[in-house]
């Protein structure tokens, strides 16, 4: 593992995506659902229980910033990553603060919103923080 990214320069990385000869993948730990419910935009779904079978998918890679709640076990993740003979060569990082962190200055994207672009009957993020009690909401996507 290469150490952990800060949220700004994972955005940057996602901006100047165009820019760069190496590509990042964004890899997100959590379950489906919670992937579903809110993610990074251009980030695939790799849950940390299927990660040591489908750890291959990565192989190949450039550059991999793993993502989880809070930055904690997205650090596992990458260690785990980064031990594995395929990703030799390539830059693992976690995101630190995860996508709590994430939330507070750049918007997730739902699965609905990644298919096919803005639900308007969706509340969105923005929305959500005018409701009481959003800021330790149940509902929260992470």
């Amino acid at each position: 593992m290469d150490g952990e990214i800060a949220v700004e320069e994972v955005n940057e990385l996602l901006e100047g995506e165009d820019d760069v000869d190496e590509t990042v993948r964004i890899v997100d730990i959590r379950d489906a659902m919670s992937f579903e419910r809110g993610h990074i935009p251009g980030s695939e779904n790799l849950p940390f229980h299927e990660l040591t079978r489908r750890i291959e998918d990565l192989e190949g890679a450039d550059h991999v910033v793993t993502v989880c709640p809070h930055g904690k076990a997205s650090v596992q993740a990458a260690r785990l990553i980064s031990s594995y003979e395929g990703s030799a060569d390539a830059r693992v990082e976690s995101m630190a603060g995860g996508l709590e962190e994430w939330a507070e200055s750049y918007e997730l994207v739902t699965a609905t919103e990644t298919e096919t672009g803005p639900d308007p009957n969706t509340e969105t993020d923005t929305d959500l923080e005018d409701r009481p009690g959003a800021a330790g909401d149940a509902d929260a996507p992470f």
